[in-house]
């Protein structure tokens, strides 16, 4: 990217001007991406929640916000209309527990409790609700938490697909100085397993696809992949849990709130064959796939090989790879990713998501 020429140099100006300029709604009605988690989702965020709501525990736009006059917690919500509600790998109970937990890890904090609310379709077979509760039981018991308080709604036939939950969950931190605008030149890019996996487990079970290899969902809790960091405190500098809109969507948070070029090596990013292949069946890229056992870390690139070595020693980050660096100021918002046949492309958020209705 050296000698870049005038006109090249005015269009990385606009680039990161643009991205780092105020979202705008300009859309008259609610479309499906606004719940994609990419861009048409943080203009929704940003230019209405935010501007109506605000205060400055939701101006961080983290994963979980301190909790005012307790030191050291922090609290995240979040609701999971997955459909089906039973998919490989997993169903609805395990990934309401495991999506707030890990919203909680990756905030540095260790989960304390969680409520749960369940929003319930006239005509759903007590014995599928039956098991789903079991299963958010069991998940939470491995995940050490409790369920301390709850509600139920029933609403008309067609109206929630079975049923709908939303948790909240509260945690204490205990990985001080993590931050989305937290990234320094010459940080490490972390990832803690294999990519894509719940996103296209999930698809290939709503449509009933026939794919050779199994492909199961990774839910999972990552509290198990921020405990070992603990002592590390100040050399991690952010973590996120890359669930809608992928590793990319995440990636680019990243870079435009700590105004950082970021760059991703693509050889390096760990996908499954079987996975790879489902994706370019179907015309889509692992990175823009959701996760929901996946961790994103920015490290100083001293202790990255220290992180991935006791990342490795856990189940859930036995695949974990180091998979880029943040580079320079060139274009600040911007990653760019280093492709396998030798070129460098920018990697940009999506409007929506090609895959809705996963988590």
């Amino acid at each position: 990217m050296s000698g870049l020429g005038g006109s090249e140099e005015e269009i990385l100006v606009r680039i990161s001007a643009h991205r780092s300029a105020p979202a705008r709604l300009s859309d008259r009605r609610i479309t499906m991406a606004h719940g994609a988690g990419g861009r048409a989702s943080a203009a929704l965020v940003e230019a209405l929640f935010l501007r109506e709501l605000a205060n400055p525990q939701l101006a961080g736009l983290d994963d979980a916000a301190p909790v005012p006059g307790a030191d050291n917690l922090v609290m995240t919500t979040d609701a999971f209309v997955v459909r089906p509600l039973r998919f490989p790998g997993g169903g609805i109970g395990e990934l309401a527990v495991h999506g707030t937990v890990n919203d909680l890890a990756a905030c540095g904090a260790r989960p304390l409790a969680l409520s749960a609310a369940f929003i319930l379709e006239e005509g759903l077979a007590t014995a599928e609700l039956a098991e789903q509760v079991g299963a958010m039981a069991a998940a939470a018991r491995r995940c050490g938490v409790s369920i301390i308080a709850g509600d139920t709604k029933v609403v008309e036939r067609g109206r929630a697909e079975g049923c709908y939950v939303i948790t909240t969950g509260i945690g204490r931190v205990e990985l001080a100085g993590l931050s989305p605008a937290g990234l320094k030149v010459g940080d490490a890019l972390l990832c803690s397993a294999p990519i894509a996996a719940h996103g296209i487990a999930v698809l290939t079970a709503r449509h009933e696809l026939a794919i050779d290899a199994p492909i199961v969902s990774d839910t999972r809790p990552l509290w198990p992949l921020v405990e070992p960091l603990l002592d590390l405190t100040g050399s991690i500098h952010a973590l996120r849990d890359a669930t809608r809109g992928g590793v990319a969507t995440v990636l680019n948070e990243l870079a435009v709130h700590s105004s950082v070029e970021a760059v991703v090596d693509e050889v390096a990013l760990p996908v499954a064959e079987a996975v790879r292949g489902a994706c370019e069946l179907l015309g889509i890229e692992p990175v823009y796939v959701a996760n929901e056992g996946v961790l994103i870390a920015a490290v100083a690139g001293g202790v990255a090989d220290e992180v991935l070595a006791r990342w490795r020693e856990t189940p859930a980050g036995a695949g974990a790879a180091r998979i880029g660096e943040v580079e320079r100021r060139l274009a600040p918002g911007r990653v760019l990713v280093d492709t396998e046949i030798g070129g460098r492309r920018i990697l940009d958020t999506l409007v929506g998501d090609p895959l809705p209705r996963i988590c």
